[in-house]
């Protein structure tokens, strides 16, 4: 009998909400309980320190999880280079340090402020300061999708038609049009975070496990059985809405 596998949807800096949700499996699985994170561990929320603090060292510590790449991980990455990389898929006059991306808030978590008037180059400056190099590992650590038999773990999305080892990581990080509307089948159920919902929902061909933490509602956990899916709660396992 295979065991079960373990997906937690976009976390966004909250802590206190990922603790709650790998507790909920470790209840459900034990300690030993295979989870794959989806990605999105910063921006936003008030503790992006935290969140990868507690997933680097669980890795470290050798503990059965998988920890994929999101655009937003991406961005807080790229900004950490020697010279900071903008990403060109955003729209035109967004940028990581945006209202709306949440970039201030991460680096809040890292005691670095930004204040109103302040040259990119001196912020980060202050930024390589302060982010540890084993955050720095870990964001470029993170893998673009996991495959686990009939499941495909990814943060965004894939693009249909292309085969996996062929998809880009723009697309597997950014992915929504193209993507969302796509009604065909997949060689396999394809989990995903990255585009906010209200609350997980399966659509058939693929679940989306992003129900909007990032926005001030409550972070999400799976249990997969094959391809059959159920969420978790304090009171136990319990259905997913569907829209197939």
């Amino acid at each position: 009998m295979t065991q079960p596998i373990y997906a937690i949807g976009d976390s966004h800096g909250h802590l206190d909400q990922l603790l709650e949700q790998i507790a909920l499996i470790e209840a459900d699985g034990g300690k030993d309980a295979k989870i794959i994170f989806l990605g999105d561990y910063v921006d936003r929320g008030p503790d992006s320190y935290g969140v990868i603090e507690h997933l680097a060292q669980g890795l470290d510590a050798g503990r059965n999880w998988v920890c994929l790449k999101g655009n937003h991980d991406r961005m807080f990455e790229w900004f950490l280079e020697d010279v900071p990389r903008h990403d060109p898929h955003m729209l035109v006059g967004y940028h990581w340090l945006h209202d709306r991306i949440g970039g201030v808030a991460t680096l809040a978590s890292y005691g670095v402020e930004v204040p109103d008037r302040i040259r990119l180059e001196d912020l980060h400056a202050q930024a390589k300061a302060v982010v540890p190099q084993s955050h720095v590992d870990f964001l470029q650590a993170l893998r673009p999708y996991h495959q686990e038999q009939e499941l495909l773990f990814v943060h965004a999305g894939v693009r249909p038609g292309v085969a996996l080892e062929d998809q880009i990581e723009n697309d597997l990080v950014w992915i929504r049009d193209g993507f969302l509307d796509f009604d065909g089948s997949y060689p396999w159920l394809v989990v995903h975070g990255h585009t906010a919902l209200d609350h997980p929902i399966h659509f058939g061909n693929r679940v989306d496990l992003d129900g909007g933490a990032a926005y001030g509602r409550a972070l999400r956990s799976a249990v997969f059985d094959g391809t059959d899916v159920q969420l978790l709660s304090a009171q136990g396992r319990e259905p997913m809405v569907r829209n197939s």
